[in-house]
């Protein structure tokens, strides 16, 4: 684990919550999507999303 300071910490927490936000909303647009090319780019991304969030967990 990395020695961040408060500031540091809470930055990473609000780009923490703004990509699981992200993930979620893209997950509703996929299912919302009836074209399934545009589902799948949607899918994707909030894939992206997930991992980027676990990604910075680990670095806590």
């Amino acid at each position: 684990m990395a020695n961040f300071n408060q500031m540091e910490l809470s930055s990473i927490r609000e780009v923490v919550s703004c990509h699981i936000t992200t993930a979620s909303k893209l997950g509703a647009y996929a299912n919302q999507c009836q074209d399934p090319q545009i589902k799948q780019m949607f899918q994707q991304a909030a894939t992206e999303a997930q991992r980027s969030v676990q990604k910075l967990v680990q670095m806590l």
